[in-house]
């Protein structure tokens, strides 16, 4: 009978286990991108303020949005704000969602945020039982 409760509790902790570390591996791609795209706002080659100015934004707004981007995904990396990140960085998303629409760009540029928003959260959620608890996606065990 103790065998049996230790196999189910090391079956559970290498479920736990996977689950973490594909959340890890999706947030880290994620910050990766989001870390690429906020310094590159700081040191403004040609093609960043050309992107910007084409989307309607003066060249003086880039330093700002790197410096927002950047704190933002700082907040991400670190376990104890890493809900406070996710939710700027959703927001900040959404400004990227609107500033498209804005603009008419095609269906690409409007949905790359929201699928890039889904996969910040899902591996906030893969990696932090908390949030897992908060939004249970599996099915309930009727009784």
């Amino acid at each position: 009978m103790e065998a049996a409760i230790d196999r189910n509790i090391l079956a559970i902790n290498a479920k736990a286990d996977r689950r973490s570390r594909a959340g890890y591996a999706l947030s880290t791609l994620a910050v990766l991108f989001l870390l690429m795209d906020g310094i590159m706002k700081l040191f403004k080659p040609s093609f960043v303020v050309s992107g910007t100015v084409e989307l309607g934004y003066s060249e003086s707004v880039i330093i700002p949005l790197g410096i927002v981007l950047t704190a933002c995904t700082i907040l991400y990396i670190v376990p104890r704000t890493a809900v406070l990140g996710a939710i700027l960085l959703t927001g900040y998303l959404g400004g990227a969602v609107a500033t498209h629409v804005r603009v008419g760009a095609g269906a690409f540029p409007v949905l790359f945020p929201v699928v890039f928003g889904a996969i910040l959260w899902g591996g906030l959620y893969l990696r932090d039982s908390r949030i897992a608890e908060l939004l249970p996606f599996r099915a309930q065990n009727s009784k």
